[in-house]
């Protein structure tokens, strides 16, 4: 009888394919190990060699790095031979934590006990006595400073998610200014060498403070530097910051104040000041506004650079009493910022009343008569598509006012019938912050004055999909407030389901429903399976709610669904206790 072979595709699971792949990798670093200069500095050579790294085990790794070491201002500061350099190092965080058995196997090899592990650490540290003997050079190439960046998160064992955005796809220092908000750092353990080192290499920083806050390129490493010691030596941090400050504010002063001011209306200087205002503590942000912004923050909320530190400043302020005077130099302004095209000022001063508590009726009476829908009353339930859309009232519905005239009632029949404009992010992220807010009811009841098309295209918009992502997680609303807003997508499931966006705002929904709500949710789908099953997000809906089962068993689904939602009820009185 004819037996067959079994045969095993690419990507399918088996116990012995991370073992066939790492040995697979092993013995190609190692043909490759004496041409490993040529390879880094190959376009295709690199790529190859950066994608292997990233399985190598630890012999391989140590050996390839060895044989780049001897030429490392070459490679270093090769537009390819970088990229293997940062791959190598991005390393550590999986190879400092290799397994006992792994080491036990290669000092059968002949090593000296821990061999691999120290000599990896050797390399690290002798790879940052090499930049600490010529920091400025390397800080300030093109390409060496990518190296930097990358030996200050492994030294201080934190892995910046911009900085790997910005290895991933290779881009140059100046390519983009990522939002420091959207950082997502992963730490994990280092050797106190390492630290050690950390400091040694941050001191490098302060023999040229002047050169690393005017430079383009070597910024970029102060910048890195000061996010990695805010978490791991926050004493050293703040010095670094002082020497920042400290410098700046030496220089000549400007006609209209602090010479820290001409600094943050400069390119470079302000993206520097930005990642100082963020890791300061609230005694140090006090003192700036005191000394350098206080009386000058609608001027900087006006220019077109400067309005991006006064943001993040915005994004550090924890307390009421710096807060407070922020909040009454800014606030007579909003319309006019907004109006100069600089809506993030006013979303990061609602962030900060959301996160400290106070001004937030105050704020919210300001956007109103902002977006001109503060009076007449009637206007004000239209707030949701006018914040939404960064527009004003006459604008959003295309009305012509005269100047002085007095406001219009608010339509229902034209509101209604407009479509939902183009949802900005800064616009959904307005919104967020105001549903969080101690009591969001007008922007419930706005959100509850949509229609149901107006409140689909709301669900299915990247950026309008995370407000009522908010609308469920809130604990601002009520369960009674988000049913009374949530009952306008009846009749809109199926066409919910069948989007990228709205399926996911829909399984959101789902995963909150109590029983009877997910009967009827089922129900409308079931009304249009075959449809949903056609449709790629469709058909991950109709499994995810068990759809097959509702329409042929109904009674076993129920039992299912019982079943699930007895099972978090329990979990939520454990989270709760």
């Amino acid at each position: 009888m004819e037996t067959r072979q079994k045969v095993m595709f690419p990507g399918t699971a088996s116990p012995g394919w991370n073992f066939s792949r790492e040995l697979m990798v092993h013995n190609v670093l190692k043909e490759v190990e004496a041409q490993a200069l040529a390879l880094a500095t190959n376009r295709t050579g690199s790529e190859m060699l950066q994608e292997l790294l990233g399985f190598s085990p630890l012999k391989p790794l140590c050996r390839v790095w060895a044989a780049l070491r001897s030429n490392l201002r070459f490679v270093a500061c090769h537009r390819c031979g970088v990229h293997v350099l940062q791959s190598a190092l991005l390393q550590l965080p999986r190879l400092l934590g290799t397994p006992a058995e792994e080491e036990e196997e290669e000092e059968e090899d002949g090593d000296r006990k821990d061999g691999s592990l120290e000599t990896l650490e050797e390399l690290v540290l002798g790879l940052a006595a090499e930049v600490c003997d010529d920091f400025l050079f390397y800080c300030g190439d093109t390409h060496g400073t990518f190296v930097v960046r990358t030996l200050l998160q492994v030294l201080g064992g934190t892995l910046l998610e911009s900085e790997r955005a910005r290895h991933r796809g290779s881009q140059s220092p100046e390519a983009q200014r990522a939002p420091t908000r959207d950082c997502k750092p992963t730490d994990f353990e280092v050797p106190e060498t390492f630290l050690n080192c950390l400091r040694d290499l941050s001191s490098c920083f302060l023999k040229d403070i002047a050169v690393f806050i005017t430079d383009k390129i070597s910024s970029f490493c102060l910048q890195v530097g000061l996010q990695v010691l805010h978490r791991k030596l926050p004493q050293l941090c703040a010095h670094l910051c002082n020497a920042v400050i400290g410098y700046l504010s030496s220089r000549n002063s400007s006609a209209d104040g602090s010479p820290l001011l001409l600094f943050l209306r400069d390119q470079t200087s302000s993206r520097l000041l930005e990642q100082v205002l963020l890791v300061s503590d609230p005694p140090r942000l006090q003192s700036l506004f005191e000394d350098h912004f206080q009386g000058q923050l609608q001027t900087l909320a006006a220019h077109p650079i400067a309005n991006f530190p006064l943001q993040r400043f915005l994004d550090a302020v924890t307390t009421p009493e710096l807060l407070s005077p922020m909040f009454r130099e800014l606030s007579p302004a909003l319309e006019a910022v907004l109006a100069q095209g600089h809506p993030g000022v006013v979303v990061a001063l609602v962030g900060a009343c959301r996160r400290v508590g106070t001004h937030q009726a105050q704020v919210l009476q300001l956007l109103l008569e902002a977006f001109h829908c503060a009076e007449p009353s009637s206007r004000q339930v239209s707030c949701v598509p006018l914040f939404a859309t960064l527009m004003a009232y006459e604008v959003y519905y295309g009305l012509m006012e005269d100047e002085g005239a007095v406001p219009a009632e608010h339509q229902v029949e034209m509101a209604t019938a407009r479509a939902l404009g183009e949802v900005t992010v800064l616009g959904s992220l307005l919104l967020q912050h105001l549903l969080h807010f101690s009591t969001p009811d007008l922007i419930l009841r706005s959100l509850g004055a949509l229609t149901g098309p107006q409140l689909l295209s709301l669900a299915q918009s990247p950026a309008g999909s995370h407000v009522l992502d908010t609308v469920l997680s809130s604990p601002s609303v009520t369960r009674k407030q988000r049913r009374r807003v949530l009952k306008t997508l009846k009749g809109q499931y199926v066409a919910l389901a069948c989007s990228r966006h709205g399926s996911r705002v829909l399984d959101a929904i789902w995963s909150g429903a109590a029983l009877g709500a997910r009967k009827e949710i089922a129900a409308e789908l079931g009304e249009r399976n075959e449809e949903l099953l056609r449709d790629p997000f469709g058909h991950h809906v109709a499994r995810n709610v068990a759809l097959t089962t509702f329409l042929k068993r109904q009674k076993a689904w129920e039992q299912q669904q019982g079943a699930v939602a007895k099972r978090r009820r329990a979990l939520n009185s454990i989270l709760e206790d």
